[in-house]
């Protein structure tokens, strides 16, 4: 067993919300074994390695919802390393579990992106763990396509997720382009998969009728690729904010400009919102030319686009989110760090086994500072990534040994 002593733990509290808790150990393998106090620790039998963490945040794991690529690797290559490769990136940014997410493409390149996801959710993780896949597109609006291929966009069929109901967590789709007939989303909902608005023009009326009578509670990279918010049009965004749907959100600062991160986070309550990065394979690799769904992408700092100017998903590191929404709306880091643990672990039906620092749940841990810097991520009580052999103030020890 191992323990991790001297960090500020994001515990929850009676009613579940996290608040900073120092003075406190995690005992971990596998799963957490015990939280004690740290005066507990030394009569505490059975550990085997000790780690200092000298002040660093204490997390759960964080969960990214939605992930194209990273590291020069996209979802939809077949090449087999590309998977494990980008679950490696994605350690480096805090992020222990993770929802490949497909591109708008023909159903045979879809069911092969489904097949890959299905076989990596079986393998010992590399890094960040697979929960499953995003499915984002094809069932969405053309005039809302953004980066999405338009010729590959098509109407909503189960027959595409029916043999697939193992793997697909999320589908994004546009409740306009089902014409009233929303039997699709009803399936989704009684196979346990979340059904997401998102790339879509629907009005407020349509937005709130699947969103309150067909069990939506998902909207995909809120106030991107959809109807806005206006006074006469309230349109998607206006139904998100009506309402208690989860609210995706690249928090890059080019998709969504601070105030309007702040609009949200108010309008929510600090609630519903999960941050997610939508990156692509340019992500970690700085300005250049790249690719996104056989379109040529151009990385300029923070901003990725296609020639035409459309956005092309981003480059965002998951920390880096947690930085800028927590910087732009002054919330407090544990308000902001349950958007990428506890928000994303409910919806997705896994908050019993992971999402939140409690005895029996997974050992997914993430570390960082007060500037968001990745120090340690843990998958499964397994170090996934660690920054730098010293990252943590005296590495990991023998119980009673000093600092190596």
């Amino acid at each position: 067993m191992k323990a991790i002593i001297n960090g500020r733990l994001l515990l929850p509290n009676m009613e579940g919300d996290f608040r900073v808790m120092d003075e406190m150990a995690v005992l971990y393998d596998e799963h957490i074994e015990r939280i004690i106090d740290m005066d507990e620790v030394e009569a505490e039998a059975g550990i085997d390695e000790v780690h200092d963490a000298h002040g660093l945040f204490v997390a759960p794991g964080f969960i990214n919802v939605h992930v194209h690529g990273a590291c020069g690797w996209d979802v939809m290559d077949e090449a087999p390393e590309a998977l494990p490769a980008i679950s490696r990136f994605l350690a480096r940014t805090g992020v222990a579990s993770w929802l490949p997410t497909t591109m708008t493409a023909s159903e045979e390149q879809v069911h092969d992106a489904f097949e890959r996801v299905r076989s990596a959710m079986q393998d010992a993780p590399e890094g960040a763990r697979i929960l499953g896949a995003h499915m984002e597109g094809p069932f969405i609006s053309a005039t809302h396509r953004g980066a999405q291929a338009k010729e590959q966009i098509v109407r909503a069929d189960y027959g595409w997720v029916a043999s697939y109901e193992d793997v697909v967590r999320i589908v994004t789709l546009a409740p306009e382009e089902l014409e009233g007939n929303y039997t699709f989303i009803d399936r989704c909902r009684d196979a346990g998969i979340i059904v997401s608005i998102g790339h879509s023009g629907a009005d407020y009326g349509t937005a709130l009728e699947v969103i309150e009578g067909h069990g939506v509670t998902h909207i995909t990279h809120i106030f991107n690729a959809m109807s806005g918010l206006h006074q006469r049009h309230p349109g998607v965004v206006g139904a998100a904010l009506d309402t208690a749907a989860n609210c995706e959100l690249i928090a890059d600062d080019v998709h969504v400009d601070p105030a309007a991160q702040r609009i949200l986070y108010h309008a929510k309550e600090g609630r519903h919102i999960i941050l997610v990065t939508d990156s692509m394979r340019a992500a970690g690799f700085g300005d250049g030319t790249s690719e996104l769904g056989g379109q040529q992408v151009t990385v300029r700092g923070a901003r990725a686009e296609l020639v035409d100017g459309t956005l092309a998903g981003s480059v965002l590191a998951m920390n880096d989110a947690v930085r800028n929404f927590a910087r732009n709306t002054r919330a407090p880091i544990e308000r902001v760090v349950e958007m990428v643990t506890r928000t994303p672990a409910e919806e997705l039906g896994i908050y019993e086994e992971t999402g939140s620092l409690e005895e029996e749940k997974r050992a997914d841990l993430t570390l960082f500072d007060e500037d968001l810097h990745i120090a340690a991520t843990i998958v499964g009580g397994r170090l996934a990534y660690i920054a730098h052999p010293d990252a943590l103030e005296g590495g990991w020890k023998k119980q009673g040994q000093e600092n190596t």
